[in-house]
Order: C-alpha cells, then sequence, then structure tokens
C-alpha cells in the first residue's frame, strides 16, 4: 500500500489525468441525454476544457486558472448552462489558493465569489422570489468559499512545515559548525599541550647532553649527572605524552580515568629547581598569600612560566639568569617572568614566527585568552626579555 501510495505522489499528473477521464465519462452521459441548454458542439468544447484544467491543474496552476475563466465566459456567451463539467472550477480555486502565487488565489477568491452572482443573473429562475434568489446564489458561493479556505489552510500548513524543515536543517548546520569549532579548539588544546611538555623537557635534554659531551672527559661524574637528568626528565616527558594521549583514547574497563594531574601553581618551584639542576639560574619569589585558583588558571601561570624558561634557554644566550615573580591579588594572580639574556628576535614575540618557531608564544596568549587575562611579552629595558601576565579570578572560580 505503501509502494503504492509513494507512486501517486511521484506521478500527480497522472492522478489527475484519471479524474479528468472520470469527470469527461460523467460529463458524456449528461451530454448524450441532452443536459444544458446551447449548441452541443460548444458544450462539448467546453467540457473538454475543463477536463483539461483538471488534468494539467498541478502542471501550471496559473494557466488552467485563466483557461476555466474563458470556459467560464464562453458558457456565458453561448448560453451553456451550469453543468457536471463545471465542477473543474471548485478543483481549480482549490488548486491556486494552495500553491504560492498571490495573484492568482486572491484571483481565485474573487471569482468565485462572483461566478454564481453571474450565473443567477444570467439564468434566472422564474419560480423564485428576489429573496429567494439571493439565498439560492449565497447557497451555491458556499462551496467556491469552502474550496479557496482549504486550500489556502494547505498553503499555509505547507508553510509551515516547511519553515520547520527549514529551521531543523539551519539547526542542524549550526550543531555541524559547533562540533567542527569544539573539534578545533581541541586539537589547538592538545597542540599546546604537547608543545609544552616536548619544548620544555627536550630543551632541558639537549642542553644537558650538550654539557655531558662536554665534560665526559674531563669530569666523568658530571656526565653521569647529566645523563641522569636526561634520562629522568624524558621519563617525565613520557609520562605527561601519556596523559594527554590517555586523555584521547580511554580504554573500556581500564584505567583510562585514572590520569596525572594537571600541573598547578604548587608545581611551579618544582619547574624551577629543574632548570635550576639543567644550568639555568632562576630566582623565584612568590609575594601576597597564596590560595587555591580556578584549575584553568593554575594550568595557564604553570605553562606559562614553563615556556618562558625554555624561551630564556633557547634565546638568552650563555650566562643567562632568569627571574620568576608568582604575586597574588584580590582579584586575579599576576606573573612576570625576566631575563638577562640577548632576548628573542623580534617576529617570534610579535607575529608567531614565519617559519614554524614561536608557537610557545602563541600558545601562551591563547590561554590567557581563554581566562580572560592579559599578557605582555617584549625586550626588557637594558637588555633581555620579559613576559607579564595577569590572570584574574571569576567568581566561583574551582
Amino acid at each position: 500500500m505503501q509502494r503504492l501510495y509513494d507512486f501517486l505522489r511521484r506521478h500527480p499528473t497522472g492522478v489527475d489525468s484519471f479524474w479528468a477521464l472520470l469527470l469527461l465519462g460523467i460529463s458524456g452521459l449528461s451530454i448524450a441525454e441532452g443536459a444544458g441548454s446551447g449548441s452541443r458542439a460548444v458544450l462539448v468544447l467546453t467540457t473538454l476544457t475543463l477536463c483539461l484544467v483538471i488534468a494539467l491543474r498541478r502542471r501550471f496552476p496559473e494557466k488552467m486558472l485563466l483557461l476555466a475563466t474563458a470556459a467560464g465566459l464562453v458558457q456565458l456567451a453561448c448560453d451553456i448552462s451550469a453543468n457536471v463539467a463545471d465542477f473543474a472550477m471548485l478543483v481549480i480555486i482549490y488548486t491556486v489558493a494552495s500553491g504560492g502565487t498571490r495573484w492568482a488565489s486572491r484571483y481565485a477568491l474573487v471569482g468565485g465569489l462572483a461566478a454564481p452572482a453571474i450565473a443567477s443573473l444570467r439564468w434566472p429562475d422564474g419560480h423564485q422570489s428576489v429573496g429567494q434568489a439571493i439565498v439560492a446564489t449565497a447557497f451555491v458561493t458556499v462551496p467556491f468559499v469552502l474550496a479557496w479556505v482549504l486550500g489556502d489552510s494547505v498553503r499555509t500548513r505547507r508553510a509551515y512545515w516547511a519553515q520547520l524543515e527549514e529551521k531543523a536543517r539551519r539547526l542542524e548546520k549550526e550543531r555541524e559548525q559547533q562540533a567542527q569549532i569544539a573539534v578545533t579548539a581541541e586539537r589547538a588544546r592538545i597542540a599546546r599541550e604537547l608543545h609544552d611538555v616536548v619544548a620544555h623537557n627536550v630543551s632541558v635534554m639537549v642542553v644537558q647532553a650538550d654539557g655531558a659531551a662536554y665534560v665526559l672527559d674531563a669530569s666523568p661524574e658530571q656526565a653521569k649527572q647529566a645523563l641522569e637528568t636526561i634520562s629522568g626528565t624524558g621519563r617525565q616527558a613520557l609520562a605527561e605524552m601519556r596523559r594527554l594521549l590517555g586523555v584521547l583514547r580511554t580504554e573500556e574497563g581500564g584505567e583510562g580515568g585514572s590520569y596525572v594531574p594537571q600541573p598547578d601553581v604548587e608545581q611551579i618551584g618544582e619547574l624551577v629547581e629543574q632548570v635550576r639542576g639543567a644550568g639555568l639560574p632562576v630566582d623565584f619569589q612568590v609575594e601576597g598569600a597564596p590560595r587555591p585558583l580556578p584549575s584553568g588558571v593554575e594550568l595557564t601561570a604553570y605553562r606559562i612560566v614553563q615556556e618562558a624558561l625554555t624561551n630564556t634557554r633557547k634565546h638568552g644566550g650563555p650566562d643567562v639568569g632568569a627571574s620568576v615573580r608568582l604575586t597574588y591579588f584580590d582579584d586575579g594572580l599576576g606573573l612576570l617572568v625576566e631575563d638577562d639574556g640577548r632576548g628573542a628576535q623580534h617576529e617570534l614575540y610579535e607575529s608567531g614566527g614565519a617559519d614554524g618557531m614561536g608557537h610557545g608564544m602563541i600558545g601562551m596568549r591563547e590561554r590567557v585568552g581563554m581566562v580572560g587575562g592579559t599578557l605582555d611579552a617584549g625586550p626588557r629595558p637594558g637588555g633581555g626579555f620579559r613576559i607579564s601576565a595577569l590572570l584574574p579570578i571569576k567568581p566561583g572560580g574551582r
């Protein structure tokens, strides 16, 4: 049954043609019995015309409306009284009212209201009084009005469903866009985390490896200590990378939900000690009363210090020293990381690097922006480099 229904929906003209043939058959019986007045040839012509209107009403609704009007005018001119084929006028009024062409709908309404009155005047019933003629005309007008009202309600319902479908498509598209934005943001977050982990730890390993190679023959003990530092730093880097990858790939029934906590402000001291052990003198001070901070602020503070000290080792040159200041304010956390080296190239802290370098500075700005803070990075007066950040504490933060 569903297949038949789908077939009929795909072939509306075929369905209309069937009804047109049915109407033609019924009208043919009336013509054979001599129903109606006027020329039989004109009656046949108007009947065929109105049946054609039924057959093509959905393919050419406006044209069929005008054709039905022409058939009605011919009936008036040739004294062809109302007959069965005039039912096509009700059908075409419904069709154009359910369509989207406003002028045709209005035209059909006016025509439907006028047709019964014109027919009553053209073929008056001598046995009716004026009042009875008016009542009869009004009664005949009702089917035309109902046909138009039904068609207009169908048009309104179609427009409503079309609007709902468009809204659903729009919402689906917005969901896809939001999903893409979320994926992009997650990729950027993972890229920042990987960069901070890899850049910092590999930088320490490179410095220690160079130092070990330099003192390998003269001081084997120092070379051994450097190699132990490299080993410990490598294990730490692997642990942090496993944690990041574990967030992306959680195995059912495993220990995927037990990850190492994200670094926080309290671990900045350990970070400074690690950097000192790698050969970079760092002065570390905390001002104000330490207190719990939102996790996003703590992670951002740790990563900023980590990246700043990594950049100091990379770009500061020989005999460089650095200082780290943490300041607890009532409404936020202040960070100041300075060094007395030769500083970074201008393009690294302005545009993020044109050759693939400087991604750490981009990551710092993104992190600070995500917590609603401000970041200022650039050369120090008198030499060196300075990174200053203010991270606000949002209400209800932890």
